[in-house]
């Protein structure tokens, strides 16, 4: 019933959603909002809300895992009827993109959740612990890979069919193709997830291109170069852990609330400047959560204000950051007077320790 239902997704992806996906990328629309993309220094800068970045999101998502259930099954075929390790080695790669693929789409459902009692700040964290899982996985993966080729180097095996290199060259095209796709729709929405999933399909299309290294080697060189195709996967298991290693870094720091990459902070400080009442600006703090970013900041007003004056002024702020900027979920603004330095130094001071009201 699994297989049955596999060629209805993805004909209903290829069809519609692909063609989303290729038209948000290149024309720079969202889907059918007709909604202009800019990047200004690595953030995105999308008119779209949480909701919309998630689906497009788990639509590149489910590309890739439909895709990748199809390729699994052949490259896995190929490569016990054709004697190559390399080409088992690459169907086991594929697999775990499955696993991890699955991963994801639940890591951006979860993180789609609006808040809660229990979680007043929402379930973004999910997002990045999806990223984990996958880092981790490619790291399990590479490692499972490279003690199969030790086994290939050591054990006599027989030259692998020539046809099995049609299959690893159809296999390269199909998952870069697939990881420019995952990857441009990870970027554009600032997923740590996406891009880690198109990063599992590049990895897929480098154990791919050491396969057809190998694998033509072992075909030229005759019985005596058998075992290229398994070192082969063994050099690609390097990279692979490489690659797993290398995404894990940024999970981390959005699980640890680490200061976001994106020049965010320059942005909101630009919006809130730009509002009638602003006098200046302090301290100013960022964090990202999931798909999303949740912001402090202290804004001086004039001393004589009054209380309602300085809480519109406060309000307008927030409008203004979160017009400028939807990815911008929540923003804590702190009024300060102007010129009563030492009040708000105190008061900066008291909030740091946790005290304050």
């Amino acid at each position: 019933m699994c297989m049955a239902y596999v060629p209805q997704i993805s004909i209903r992806l290829i069809g519609s959603d692909l063609d989303k996906i290729f038209s948000y990328i290149h024309d720079e629309e969202l889907f059918t909002h007709q909604r202009r993309f800019s990047w200004v220094e690595g953030l995105p800068m999308a008119r779209v809300t949480g909701k919309e970045a998630t689906g497009i999101g788990m639509r590149s998502t489910l590309l890739g895992i439909s895709t990748n259930i199809v390729l699994a099954a052949i490259k896995g075929t190929a490569g016990v009827l054709g004697h190559s390790y390399a080409l088992i080695a690459d169907a086991v790669e594929s697999t775990a993109d499955i696993a991890t693929s699955i991963v994801v789409l639940s890591g951006l459902r979860i993180a789609a959740k609006p808040a809660d009692e229990d979680h007043p700040y929402g379930h973004g964290k999910a997002e990045p612990l999806a990223t984990l899982a996958v880092s981790i996985a490619l790291c399990i993966a590479a490692v499972g890979i490279a003690v199969e080729s030790v086994f290939g180097i050591l054990s006599p095996s027989h030259s692998p069919e020539a046809y099995t290199l049609v299959v690893v060259g159809i296999v390269i095209i199909v998952k870069e193709t697939l990881f420019r796709v995952v990857s441009h729709a990870g970027q554009s929405i600032g997923s740590n997830a996406v891009n880690a999933d198109a990063w599992h399909h590049r990895s897929d299309a480098i154990t791919s291109a050491a396969a057809f290294i190998g694998i033509s080697i072992a075909l030229l060189g005759g019985p005596a170069y058998a075992q290229a195709d398994a070192w082969a996967a063994l050099f690609a298991s390097g990279i692979i852990a490489w690659n797993g290693v290398r995404l894990m870094r940024p999970a981390l720091s959005e699980i640890m609330d680490a200061v976001p990459k994106e020049n965010i902070e320059s942005l909101v400080r630009m919006a809130a400047r730009a509002v009638d009442g602003v006098r200046g600006l302090d301290r100013c703090t960022t964090r990202k959560m999931g798909l999303e970013y949740y912001v402090d900041l202290h804004v001086v007003v004039d001393g004589n204000e009054t209380v309602r004056r300085g809480h519109q002024i406060a309000h307008s702020v927030k409008l203004a950051i979160q017009t400028s900027l939807p990815h911008v979920t929540d923003v804590l603004v702190h009024i300060e007077p102007l010129g009563e330095e030492d009040d708000a130094v105190s008061d900066t001071i008291v909030k740091k320790s946790g005290g304050g009201t």
